[in-house]
């Protein structure tokens, strides 16, 4: 957009004021001026000399390749391990948006953990018709091994990743919520860690709330819902798949910050109905367990049957318990695409409240008349699969070429369940430092919620960029990055 041969304060420009049809940018109202949080930030752009941030680029690299700041792409031509991109911009949120994102978030995730109770016991919004029985019980991600059993404090989902758009001022839509495993969090955490270090004085001249006391609030929230007679000091462990698993890094991070043990499912053993841990000076009680596989491979004896992850008669431990897994088993069916539609209707069956967070607007192609009218307009919409993450299994539209959506009308005649689909959303821009100096970017955003004793929610999350341009899809597996969330404080 701008050369790279000018003064840093020349390559900034209200790119907002120079095309009508651009999507909402964060940093420049449509007249040119700068948005009230971005002031700061843009002074001190403009103050900064030739090369500097491309000399800050370079140093975060480094940064991020010696901590090995890593994610592994399956089935690359490149290689599995690639480094996360990072830009040096930050994305920045003023502490009226963030207080009214952060409430629409709680009420969110207190509605879901509500939800999840009911399924696995009463069922009373299947009951009164608000959610439809096959939607539940048919789906994969329903655990009816989790049926009658109460977890720790009722809790479900201790953890809770919330995937989040601007199209507008005062416009934000869930896209959707992440119930299971909620992956990025190291990444919101090395990505302050690097701005710190990288602009030390654009930190002095602003009021940035802090996000590093996350893994202490981990700690709290898991010791929180630790079972009875636990003591002062539970025994946490993170439970992982391996080194092979692309958030490995992560899981071995989280521990380390924590103070946990990273276990490995041979780690771990279950007697007496208790789960313990091999160590070097013998076998030691484990009392709560942030795993990070997946249902199906937890227990091999209650599960998938040739798991070699998970350790048998976990689940058993579970359900008399003596060991709390966070998240429990069961979860996903609460951020299954297909219920993310009717998340408004439970917000207001449990709560009594209209949600203060809309959905994206979304059709249902079991619908023989919205099926017809999306088969008819698919080059204009956005379709996913229900169980698909990750950016794979999705369509979108207007970037799709026509034997792709001839592709996709195949599939979602073939199985109308297996899909839900979307508008495309302009999704809001923040300047980004690309190749040819700055410009806008699409972005989305994941604030991390801990619920255990209470609700914690760290100021912003993970702020995912779509480094191509006109693209958006954030997803690192699909090209895109993170930056720096600052939510400033009064």
């Amino acid at each position: 957009m701008c050369s790279n041969g000018k003064a840093m304060g020349s390559r900034i420009q209200p790119w907002s004021a120079m095309d009508e049809n651009v999507p909402f940018d964060e940093m420049y109202a449509s007249d040119g001026s700068v948005r009230e949080p971005y002031r700061v930030l843009k002074q001190w752009i403009e103050e900064q000399p030739e090369r500097a941030l491309t000399l800050m680029q370079s140093d975060a690299e480094g940064l991020f390749r010696k901590l090995g700041i890593t994610f592994a792409v399956y089935g690359s031509d490149e290689g599995n391990e690639k480094l996360i991109p990072f830009d040096v911009i930050p994305r920045i949120i003023s502490a009226a948006e963030w207080r009214r994102l952060s409430k629409g978030i709680e009420q969110r995730v207190r509605a879901l953990n509500a939800f999840l109770y009911d399924i696995y016991h009463r069922q009373e919004i299947i009951k009164a018709g608000r959610v439809p029985e096959k939607l539940i019980v048919n789906n994969a991600a329903f655990c009816p091994q989790m049926m009658g059993l109460n977890p720790a404090k009722n809790v479900y989902a201790h953890i809770i990743g919330v995937d989040i758009v601007r199209v507008g001022p005062d416009e934000f839509y869930v896209l959707e919520d992440n119930l299971r495993t909620p992956s990025g969090v190291s990444y919101m955490l090395e990505d302050r860690e690097a701005m710190m270090q990288l602009a030390p004085d654009l930190f002095q001249r602003s009021r940035v709330a802090p996000v590093e006391t996350y893994p202490e609030n981990l700690r709290r929230t898991l010791q929180s819902v630790a079972p009875d007679g636990s003591g002062s000091n539970p025994n946490i462990a993170v439970l992982t798949p391996g080194i092979y698993n692309s958030a490995y890094f992560e899981h071995s991070f989280l521990a380390d910050q924590m103070g946990a043990h990273l276990c490995e499912g041979p780690d771990l053993f279950v007697e007496g109905g208790k789960v313990y841990m091999r160590t070097t000076t013998g076998p030691e009680r484990v009392d709560v367990i942030y795993r990070r596989i997946d249902d199906e491979y937890i227990d091999p004896l209650t599960f998938n049957p040739d798991s070699l992850l998970g350790v048998p008669g976990l689940f058993n431990a579970y359900r008399a318990g003596n060991v709390t897994l966070v998240n429990a088993p069961g979860t996903g069916i609460a951020d299954d695409k297909a219920v993310y539609t009717y998340v408004p209707a439970i917000i207001e069956f449990y709560l009594g409240e209209k949600a203060i967070l809309n959905n994206v607007p979304t059709y249902n192609c079991t619908d023989e008349d919205q099926r017809a009218w999306v088969l008819e307009n698919i080059g204009d919409l956005v379709v996913k699969e229900v169980h698909g993450s990750g950016g794979y299994g999705m369509l979108v539209g207007p970037t799709s070429t026509k034997a792709q959506q001839a592709e996709f009308k195949k599939k979602i005649e073939a199985r109308p369940d297996n899909y839900i689909v979307q508008p495309t959303l302009a999704l809001s821009t923040c300047p980004t430092y690309v190749q040819s100096g700055i410009a806008p970017r699409h972005v989305d955003l994941r604030p991390y919620v801990l619920v255990g004793d209470e609700v914690r929610i760290t100021p912003g999350g993970l702020t995912r960029v779509a480094l191509k341009k006109g693209s958006l899809v954030v997803n690192s597996s699909q090209g895109g990055g993170t930056k720096d969330t600052w939510v400033l404080e009064d």
